[in-house]
């Protein structure tokens, strides 16, 4: 597995690259504060219904009832998050969470019993449904191409340390307090998320995903179907995510029991085991941006799921909490290197107006794959041991990895070819010094939204005073640049070839083309788009060299098409 040069500086920059950015830091903590308090009402939840009923099926049935209404309506989730503003809906979700939060606190504090305050629980899950593609599409936003995957990393840094934290201080609430204490504590921890989101400046722009009031709900969820289903590489990366789920599943309801029949230590020994996994993706984070440059991505995703679930075979023979503990941390490594670099791959690879209903389908099959595991795992356990079910679970998920092989060397072939495809085109755009800040990925994704344009000779490529909506690289052949300015006849300004650039003034200084730009041969160019131009420049891609260069070039050509006497060409 290799990485190139760019992706090795870029992992250089890690956490401190996308901690140096203003709105992502306000994105990160809210999450963090609210994730801890998240992990602290799960122990709680679990350990109110399991000490209530004494049953396996009722703790299933905690993680059933949270994730089956969630997993039904995350899709449309999706769908919400691209309608409304951003910002503004995560703040929206917190109040609301706050609230039903402050709900259960008092339902538990009545004992009013397990089925109420299940049913409770599954509407905060809901409202993480559309929260989860709300802040998967705005990251991207926030924080560029290039600082994806560190930015990625550091969040699933943040749950894992919450998984740790939180659970250590739901067991320690619940030791010197009630379980509605932990509750309320939760409470607070959304309505301080919410200020934290008050703090973003960037602000998303909603989509009509009912392409002018022709689409239906069914029609604007199944956008996100079909973009998973069309492609193979979208389509193996959430297929691993979601066996990683069901191992989740599986988990939440086997490690209760575990933590009581084998380990001696009672079901909030399931704080400890969930801690375990946190620890494991805190000592595994800082690499995981590294192996984002990999090509042979899908196959180190694949690795991850193995070392994430054939651990679990250790539990077995294994009956002392500090060497269960070790095991998970293990698993905890696994998982986060599956779930990081899926989701990062996902990002990238999919258009940005299509990223928040893709993650509310994402969010749907990952639901759908605990809720399964967590209603098998009951079953096998009244059919046959605790040993077994272990056995089963561990062994069973990696047999599917290895049968699934065939498909995972298949995306990384996919991503080989579709990158030596690119191969010109990044070529072109590294070569220019527009973007000599440039990560390797962002390269690659400029690469991929540009459109290879091939005119003839005489053809008039930009107007001017026309509104500037791309950028150009010259790949082929030879253009010459005329301005008329203030007078009524064009005049020569430049001549361009291979390797030469134009079209970024309009764009730099946001006003109609300065010029226009006419093919004196055959010519080939690569077009990109205003918005991915646009993009880049947020993010920090463009040298300031360049954007000097660019802002002279246009302070020249305003002097030479305003100029009645000659003077020297722009370069």
């Amino acid at each position: 597995m290799g990485t190139d040069v760019s992706a090795v500086a870029a992992e250089r920059r890690g956490f401190r690259a996308v901690l140096a950015i203003p709105d992502y830091r306000w994105l990160v903590i809210g999450l963090a504060i609210s994730s801890i308090g998240s992990w602290a009402y799960n122990v709680a939840l679990y350990v109110y219904v399991y000490e209530t009923t004494q049953s396996a099926g009722w703790a299933a049935a905690v993680t059933i009832g949270r994730f089956v209404p969630s997993m039904l309506l995350s899709s449309y989730g999706g769908v919400v998050a691209e309608r409304i503003e951003r910002r503004r809906l995560l703040i929206l979700l917190d109040l609301t969470s706050t609230v039903v939060m402050i709900g259960l606190a008092i339902v538990t504090g009545l004992d009013l019993g397990a089925l109420v305050a299940i049913t409770l629980a599954s509407v905060t899950s809901v409202i993480g449904t559309v929260y989860y593609p709300a802040t998967a599409a705005l990251t991207p936003q926030i924080v560029g191409e290039r600082d994806l995957a560190a930015a990625n990393s550091f969040e699933s840094l943040v749950e894992n340390v919450s998984t740790i934290a939180g659970p250590a201080l739901g067991a320690a609430v619940l030791a010197v307090s009630n379980v509605e204490v932990a509750l309320f504590l939760n409470a607070a921890t959304f309505l301080v998320s919410a200020w934290c989101s008050s703090r973003i400046r960037t602000r998303s722009q909603p989509t009509d995903v009912t392409e002018g009031g022709s689409a239906g709900v069914l029609r604007q969820v199944g956008v996100g179907f079909r973009a998973i289903g069309s492609s193979t590489t979208a389509a193996v990366l959430v297929a691993m995510c979601v066996a990683a789920s069901f191992m989740y599943g599986t988990d939440t309801v086997l490690f209760v029991v575990y933590s009581e029949e084998r380990l001696g230590i009672g079901p909030d020994g399931f704080g400890l085991l969930l801690a375990g996994v946190g620890v494991g993706g805190v000592a595994m984070a800082p690499l995981v941006d590294r192996l984002a440059g990999s090509r042979r991505l899908a196959t180190v995703i694949s690795l991850g799921m193995v070392v994430y679930t054939l651990p679990t075979l250790l539990l077995v023979w294994i009956d002392q909490p500090a060497a269960a503990f070790a095991v998970q941390v293990v698993r905890g490594a696994g998982t986060l290197v599956v779930d990081v670099l899926a989701v990062t791959a996902l990002q990238r690879s999919l258009a940005p107006d299509l990223l928040a209903r893709v993650f509310g389908v994402f969010t749907a099959l990952v639901l759908a794959g605990i809720s399964l595991g967590a209603l098998v795992t009951p079953i096998l356990l009244r059919a046959t041991t605790l040993d077994v079910t272990l056995e089963v679970f561990s062994v069973g998920v990696v047999v599917l990895v290895v049968l699934a092989y065939p498909w995972t060397r298949r995306v990384d072939r996919e991503t080989t070819s579709r990158l030596a495809a690119l191969a010109p085109r990044i070529a072109a755009f590294d070569s220019v010094g527009l973007f000599a800040a440039a990560s390797r990925p962002t390269l690659e994704a400029l690469a991929a939204r540009a459109e290879e344009v091939d005119l003839p000779a005489g053809h008039r490529i930009v107007t001017e005073g026309e509104p500037a909506d791309a950028f150009y690289v010259v790949a082929d052949g030879r253009v010459e640049i005329v301005g008329r300015g203030e007078g009524t006849t064009e005049r020569h300004l430049a001549a361009m070839g291979p390797g030469d650039y134009f079209g970024e003034i309009g764009l730099l200084e946001e006003v109609p083309r300065t010029a226009s730009v006419d093919a004196t041969t055959d010519v080939r160019l690569y077009r990109l788009p205003g918005e991915a131009f646009q993009e880049a420049l947020a993010e920090g891609s463009a040298s300031m060299a360049f954007l000097e260069s660019s802002r002279l070039r246009w302070a020249q050509t305003r002097s030479l098409t305003s100029s009645p006497t000659d003077a020297p060409t722009p370069t």
